[in-house]
C-alpha cells in the first residue's frame, strides 16, 4: 500500500501477447470478472510500465478492446460552446462532434474513426455514456443523444444507424443515454424509452431492423433510465432484465414478451448501476432508493422481494447500500459495492445487513475522506479484486468479510473532468491483453499488468 507513479513511460511501445478480449461492458461475459492469467500479485516498487498512450477528447464512456483493436468514443466541443455554471442546467444546447475511434490495441496508433455532428442538450455534458460492444466483425455505439450506430470494425464504415428521439419519439434522459446495448445472438437489444411500448427496443444486430419493442415509460425526465440490460438464466427460464425508473421487469429476450414487473419508483430516475445477477437473486442499488433483493422463481418466471432498504433514508446517514454509478460485485455470500458518499461497504447477501465499510477506495492517495458521489469501479480476479477509483487510481486489494485489505495503488490517469466539485474520472477501464486500458478527457493509456514483466 505504498503510493507510487507509474515510471518507464513509452509513447510507441509494442506489446505482443495472446490474451483475453474486453468487448463489451463490464468484459466478455458481462459480469466484472477479469479471468486472464500471468497477472501481477503486487505492483513493482519500479512502477509498471505504460505501453502507450493516445489523444483523446471529453467523455465517460471506458474503452473495449476486440481482436487487438481498442475501441472508444469522445465528444469535441466546438469552441464557442461554454457550459452552464451549473452541470445541472440543461438549458443550453452545446455544439460539437461525436467520434468512435478505432486504435491499434499494440501501440495505440490510430486505425480509423467515425464522426458525426451531435449537439448536447443534457446534464453533465461531457461526452459520451457508452462502452462500445465488439461482436460479430460489428461495432455498436450508443451516443449521448440517442444515436445508434452499426459500424464495420475493421474500417469504421457505417451498416446501419437510428436515431431515438426522431425514430422513436424517445426524449433524451436528463444525463444522456447511457444504457450499454447488449447483443443477444441475433438481436441488438437497447433501452429506448420512446412512445409506443418502446421502452425497451430489439433491433436486428446485422441490419437494425425492428424485432420487437416492450414495456412504456412515464418518466418524462429520465425515460428508459441508465442501466444497461442484462441475462438471467434461472432454472428453466432465460430472462432479460430491464431495471427502470418505475422498476424491474424481465421479458422474454426472443419476443419481449413480459414475464413479470416488481414496482420500484426510484427518487430521480436513478437506475444506473447493472442489476447483478447470483443464482436465483438478483439484486439492484440505487443513490436515493437505496438496495434490494429478489428472490426469482425456478419453475417458472417470477419474483418476489427478499428485502429492501427502508424508506426516507438520509443520503448521508445510509445502512445498506446506495451506489450512484459503480456496480456492485457478489462473492461468497456477501455483496461489495461503493455507497453513496464513497463509502466501500460489504452486505451480508441474504439479509441487507452491513458488515464493515471503508473510505480507503475511493479516497485519494489513501488519505479517507467521504465526498457525494464518489467512485471506484470493481473489478474481480482470482482471490483479488482491481478498483479504479475517480482519481485516476489503480488499486489492488482483497474484499473478503473480514474487511478491506489493500495491497497496493498506483496513478494511472489524472482526474480532468471539472464538473463535480473536484476533478474526476468517472469511466470505467477495460482489463485485456495482460493490461488495463484507461481514459480521461485528454488520452487513453494502456498500461501492462503482465507478470512476466516485472
Amino acid at each position: 500500500m505504498i503510493w507510487r507513479l507509474a515510471m518507464g513511460f513509452v509513447l510507441a511501445g509494442t506489446l505482443t501477447v495472446q490474451a483475453d478480449d474486453w468487448p463489451q461492458w463490464l468484459g466478455p461475459q458481462r459480469d466484472s470478472v477479469w479471468r486472464e492469467t500471468g497477472i501481477v500479485s503486487r505492483f513493482p516498487k519500479s512502477g509498471l510500465r505504460v505501453v502507450w498512450r493516445a489523444a483523446l477528447a471529453e467523455g465517460y464512456a471506458g474503452p473495449a478492446v476486440a481482436n487487438d483493436r481498442v475501441y472508444v468514443t469522445d465528444w469535441v466541443r466546438d469552441p464557442e460552446a461554454k457550459p452552464p455554471a451549473s452541470p445541472f442546467d440543461t438549458s443550453a444546447l452545446l455544439g460539437g462532434r461525436e467520434r468512435v475511434h478505432c486504435l491499434d490495441a499494440r501501440n495505440g496508433k490510430p486505425l480509423w474513426s467515425h464522426e458525426y455532428e451531435c449537439a448536447y442538450k443534457v446534464s453533465y455534458a461531457a461526452g459520451p455514456r457508452c462502452t462500445p460492444t465488439i461482436a460479430n466483425g460489428r461495432v455498436y455505439t450508443l451516443g449521448t443523444m440517442g444515436d445508434l450506430f452499426c459500424l464495420n470494425a475493421d474500417d469504421g464504415k457505417p451498416l446501419w444507424h437510428r436515431k431515438f428521439p426522431k425514430d422513436f419519439g424517445a426524449k433524451v434522459p436528463v444525463w444522456g443515454f447511457s444504457s450499454h446495448p447488449l447483443v443477444d445472438g441475433e438481436l441488438l437489444i437497447c433501452l429506448v424509452g420512446g412512445a409506443n411500448g418502446s421502452l425497451v427496443v430489439a433491433f436486428e444486430a446485422a441490419t437494425g431492423k425492428e424485432r420487437w419493442r416492450s414495456l412504456t415509460t412515464t418518466d418524462d425526465a429520465h425515460g428508459c433510465g441508465y442501466a444497461p440490460p442484462v441475462i438471467a438464466e434461472v432454472g428453466k427460464t432465460r430472462q432479460l432484465i430491464i431495471w427502470h425508473p418505475e422498476g424491474i421487469s424481465s421479458l422474454d429476450p426472443q419476443t419481449g414478451k413480459e414475464f413479470w414487473t416488481v414496482p420500484f419508483k426510484l427518487r430521480s430516475g436513478l437506475s444506473i448501476p447493472t442489476p447483478r445477477v447470483h443464482g436465483d437473486r438478483l439484486f439492484v442499488t440505487a443513490f436515493y432508493n437505496g438496495p434490494m433483493m429478489l428472490q426469482l422463481a425456478q419453475d417458472q418466471p417470477a419474483a418476489r422481494i427478499l428485502w429492501r432498504a427502508k424508506e426516507n433514508v438520509n443520503e448521508r446517514r445510509t445502512e445498506g447500500l446506495h451506489s450512484i454509478m459503480s456496480s456492485p460485485f457478489i462473492r461468497d455470500g456477501h455483496i461489495y459495492g461503493v455507497c453513496s458518499y464513497g463509502q466501500l461497504r460489504c452486505l451480508r447477501l441474504d439479509t441487507g445487513e452491513r458488515v464493515w465499510e471503508s473510505l480507503r477506495a475511493t479516497s485519494r492517495l489513501n488519505k479517507p475522506k467521504e465526498e457525494r458521489w464518489g467512485n471506484a469501479f470493481i473489478v474481480s480476479h482470482d482471490d483479488r479484486f482491481f478498483l479504479f477509483n475517480e482519481h485516476g487510481e489503480l488499486i489492488l486489494a482483497r474484499l473478503t468479510p473480514d474487511g478491506y485489505e489493500e495491497l497496493d495503488r498506483l496513478l494511472i490517469v489524472q482526474p480532468t473532468n471539472p464538473l463535480v466539485n473536484r476533478p474526476v474520472v468517472w469511466s470505467h477501464p477495460a482489463f485485456a491483453r495482460k493490461c488495463i486500458f484507461a481514459r480521461n478527457d485528454r488520452e487513453i493509456v494502456c498500461v501492462s499488468l503482465a507478470a512476466e514483466e516485472y
